[in-house]
C-alpha cells in the first residue's frame, strides 16, 4: 500500500498490485455526495481517490476528514490544492488534523494553479510560479515531516514549533519540463493533467529522472491522468470529451503543453482531434481494462482516471469504480 508511513519510489511502486496503482477522480459537487462517492469507492475496491480544490468547490481536506470517519483503508489525495492562497502553516494545520482522524490515508497533492484563476479570481499576484512553488514544498514538508519551520526566503519568512508530526507525501503538479524536473528533485509524486501518453514516456519521465539523480534522490513516481468514458459509442466520447476538457485548450500553460506534444490547440483553444483521441481511454470494460494494464505495463507508474460522463453520469462512474477494483 501507498502510504505517508512509507515512502515509495517509482520502481518500488510498479512491483505493487495493479488496483493500488490506480486511483478514482470524484468531482466536487455536493459534500454528501462526494462523502458517499469515496465510501462506495472503498466498497468497490477502489484503492485511491482524488478530488480536486478549485476557488468555489468544496473544501477537499474537510471532505476527506469525515470521509475518512465512515471509511477504513481507501487513500485519498488532492490533485491538486492550489496553495497561493493557502500559508503554509495553515495548510499544515489541516493536514495534522486530518493526520489524526487518519494516518497514512493522505497524499497532498500541490500545484501553482493557472494565472486566470490566482490572479482573476482570488487576485493573488501570481509571481514566479515554479521557484514558488519549490519554496512552499521545502516550507510545508518541515512542518509537516519535521514539526519545525526556521524559514527565510523570497516568498516566506517562518518560523516555528508544531505540535505534531504528519509525514504525508507532498506531490506536485506537473505539465512543463520544468516542472517535472522539480518534481523530481523535491516531490513525493509529480502529478499529471491531461498529458497525452508518448509526451509523459518521451519527455516528462526522463525530466522527472534527470531532476532526481541531480538532487541524489529516488526517482518519485509519476501519477498520469487518464480521462475515461464508459462508451463504444466513438461520437458520443468525443463530444462528452470536448464538453468536460474544452476549457483546457485556452489556458496558457495547457496550450503550451499541448503544442510541446504535438497537438496544438486551435486558436479559440479547441482541442484537435488527434489530441482527444490520446487522451481518452474508452470503450467496454475489457476494453478499458486492457488499456489500463497496456498504460501501466508501458512506463506510467500509476494512473488517475477521470470519469467522461457520456449518458448516465452516476451509473457509468459505479461501473469505473467497480473495473477498477476487480483489475
Amino acid at each position: 500500500m501507498i502510504s505517508g508511513e512509507e515512502m515509495l519510489a517509482a520502481s518500488e511502486v510498479r512491483s505493487l498490485p495493479l488496483v493500488e496503482r490506480i486511483g478514482l477522480a470524484i468531482t466536487p459537487g455536493k459534500t454528501g455526495s462526494a462523502i458517499k462517492a469515496i465510501i462506495d469507492a472503498e466498497k468497490a475496491g477502489v484503492r485511491q481517490i482524488w478530488m480536486t480544490q478549485g476557488p468555489t468547490t468544496l473544501d477537499a481536506l474537510t471532505v476527506f476528514a469525515v470521509a475518512a470517519t465512515q471509511t477504513s483503508t481507501i487513500r485519498v489525495g488532492t490533485s491538486i490544492l492550489p496553495f497561493y492562497p493557502r500559508h503554509p502553516l495553515a495548510l499544515a494545520a489541516q493536514v495534522n488534523t486530518f493526520h489524526e482522524i487518519a494516518p497514512g490515508r493522505l497524499r497532498l497533492g500541490l500545484g501553482a494553479s493557472h494565472r486566470p484563476i490566482i490572479e482573476g479570481v482570488y487576485g493573488i499576484e501570481m509571481v514566479a510560479p515554479m521557484a514558488h512553488t519549490a519554496e512552499y514544498i521545502n516550507v510545508l514538508r518541515a512542518a509537516l515531516w519535521e514539526g519545525k519551520v526556521d524559514h527565510h526566503g523570497r516568498f516566506y519568512t517562518i518560523k516555528a514549533d508544531l505540535p505534531a508530526r504528519a509525514p504525508v507525501p507532498i506531490l506536485v503538479s506537473t505539465l512543463s519540463p520544468g516542472a517535472f524536473k522539480t518534481a523530481g528533485e523535491i516531490s513525493d509524486g509529480a502529478l499529471s493533467w491531461n498529458c497525452p501518453v508518448p509526451y509523459l514516456l518521451k519527455t516528462a519521465k526522463p525530466t522527472l529522472e534527470e531532476g532526481a539523480k541531480q538532487a541524489q534522490r529516488s526517482v518519485p513516481p509519476l501519477v498520469a491522468h487518464v480521462p475515461v468514458a464508459m462508451s463504444a459509442d466513438r461520437e458520443a466520447v468525443f463530444s462528452a470529451a470536448r464538453k468536460r476538457l474544452g476549457t483546457y485548450g485556452k489556458l496558457p500553460f495547457y496550450r503550451n503543453m499541448f503544442a510541446e506534444a504535438g497537438y496544438p490547440a486551435a486558436e479559440d483553444g479547441t482541442l484537435p482531434e488527434a489530441l482527444i483521441d490520446n487522451l481518452v481511454v474508452s470503450g467496454d470494460e475489457q476494453t478499458i481494462a486492457t488499456r489500463f494494464r497496456e498504460l501501466l505495463n508501458g512506463g506510467l507508474d500509476e494512473l488517475l482516471l477521470l470519469p467522461i460522463p457520456v449518458k448516465d453520469e452516476n451509473q457509468e462512474w459505479s461501473r469505473l469504480a467497480h473495473l477498477i477494483g476487480a483489475i
